[in-house]
């Protein structure tokens, strides 16, 4: 007698959940980043907008970051791409998510900030923190000044999430205070020089809601972070890190229905297949389940639990 158990594929709903993780992430950086600078008060709200923000980041990977890998930002996630740490397919479906976690998030600032009564014009007030150079800097900082800024904080803080989360680093528990500390000490800087961001995401979404000046500017503040992304990748591409640790046990093969798993393409090639059970007690042994890879990025190894 023949049994057979059929395993639907959960390739698309893993990645939907994955990316979902993103734009639920992205959508509170964006909240806080922005929402602390419209509405910042020192005397009542002490805290700096930049250690707010990095904070924000902390808290989204810890939260979040077990099921996506915390990127929430399309800077870290061409970084990826480039130290080859992700596919393709995954890289435009967490850019997507991320893009839409941001409108999302600057969506719901802007609409507290209508209910504002003494507030007449709602796309000034986004003015005050949306990415600019030149008369839109508060020290007037060219576009050349800020395309270099933009290159540098976004290839240092690619590199330090790239690090710190990389297989044969012995400290990447520490993973997610060290990227939120990185973006508050480079947001100290970028706020002062023309509110830099160093995620296109973030100025994406608070650029729609400023006004014209802002959404024409925004070129910028997308190939100055992505270029040093790839500069961050090349980097770590070129020290062996896009090859990750060969993994010495066979792991079991996770149920389909988990958010958590490795990959989507190798947790489909770790699918039970029953066969048929034979009843001749002098049966051969079922054949050793072949060694699997692990995933191929090792931030959501990392906070999936697995050590490398």
């Amino acid at each position: 007698m023949t049994t057979t158990v059929s395993v639907p594929s959960s390739r698309g709903t893993r990645l939907l959940a994955r990316a979902s993780a993103e734009a639920l992430g992205t959508l509170f950086l964006v909240v806080i980043g922005l929402g602390v600078l419209i509405f910042i008060n020192p005397q009542a709200v002490p805290m700096p907008a930049s250690l707010a923000s990095g904070l924000s980041v902390t808290a989204a990977m810890l939260a979040f970051g077990y099921l996506s890998g915390g990127h929430f930002n399309p800077a870290i996630t061409v970084g990826h791409l480039v130290a080859g740490r992700m596919k393709l397919v995954d890289g435009a479906a967490y850019l997507g998510a991320q893009i839409v976690g941001g409108l999302l998030g600057a969506l719901a600032l802007f609409a507290v900030v209508r209910t504002v009564p003494n507030i007449p014009d709602s796309r000034a007030v986004f003015e005050t923190s949306t990415s600019g150079f030149g008369a839109h800097s508060p020290f007037q900082v060219a576009v050349t000044g800020v395309m270099l800024i933009e290159v540098l904080g976004a290839a240092l803080l690619v590199g330090v999430f790239l690090g710190v989360t990389a297989r044969r680093n012995p400290s990447k528990i520490a993973a997610p205070f060290a990227v939120g500390l990185t973006v508050a000490v480079l947001l100290q800087l970028g706020q002062s020089t023309g509110n830099l961001a160093f995620n296109p995401a973030r100025a994406t979404a608070s650029a729609i809601f400023s006004s014209s000046w802002a959404v024409e500017q925004l070129w910028l503040f997308w190939v100055a972070p992505l270029v040093g992304a790839a500069i961050a990748g090349l980097i770590f591409r070129g020290f062996g890190e896009s090859t990750p640790a060969v993994v010495a046990e066979v792991e079991e093969p996770l149920p389909a229905d988990r958010w958590d798993e490795k990959s989507d393409d190798k947790a489909e090639a770790a699918a039970p297949e029953r066969a048929a059970e034979d009843s001749t007690p002098a049966a051969a042994p079922a054949a050793a389940p072949a060694e699997e890879k692990p995933d191929v990025d090792p931030a959501r190894d990392f906070f999936d639990g697995k050590r490398g």
